[in-house]
């Protein structure tokens, strides 16, 4: 008798854990379906007959969002300044920049890996490149050869324009020496 009660609620349990783990499963097939269905925010399906923002068409600048063991981390931001709807894609170009003329100062921006989708952006709105930077200390003298910063030359992506970024910070004029990383830019 004692054996069959038992017997009885571990079916019971058994029971509860498979429709718990089916209804489990089932909720997580919806939510990615729903996930890839959908376009990300500043994204659009219909972005592709939108023509490309140009240079012209955006304004640059850098916000500062934090530091941590020998590294600062930011944003480009691009907002655009037309009165057009236009689509960024993927990477632009960074580097450091020096001596009040714009001078590059060491090695370009390296590029991290990352989703480089097309964002819709409606006149007034941004779209942002994470910024990673290496603090320019953490080098000897030697191989770093540390230079004052200006700031950044940010190029928008597929243009051979730029802008210059106010930023002061210390760079590395060693091109051996890869201070700053950027990722795609998203909405």
């Amino acid at each position: 008798m004692v054996r069959s009660v038992w017997h009885r609620s571990m079916l019971a349990m058994l029971g509860l854990c498979a429709v718990a783990l089916v209804a489990s499963l089932h909720l997580s097939t919806g939510a990615s379906t729903a996930s890839t269905s959908t376009a990300p925010a500043g994204t659009s399906r219909a972005a592709s007959a939108v023509p490309e923002c140009t240079n012209a068409d955006l304004h640059a600048d850098y916000r500062p969002r934090g530091a941590g063991a020998g590294h600062r981390y930011g944003v480009v931001r691009l907002r655009n300044t037309s009165d057009r709807t236009c689509v960024v894609q993927g990477y632009g170009g960074l580097s450091y920049v020096g001596g009040g003329d714009g001078t590059q100062v060491g090695a370009a921006a390296d590029r991290e890996p990352g989703r480089a989708g097309r964002v819709l952006l409606e006149p007034g709105e941004r779209a942002l490149s994470r910024v990673d930077e290496t603090v320019a200390e953490n080098y000897p003298r030697g191989a770093c050869r540390p230079a004052p910063v200006d700031g950044f030359r940010v190029y928008v992506p597929d243009s051979t324009r730029s802008q210059l970024v106010p930023h002061a910070t210390t760079g590395c004029r060693s091109t051996s020496v890869h201070l700053v990383s950027h990722r795609p830019f998203r909405g």
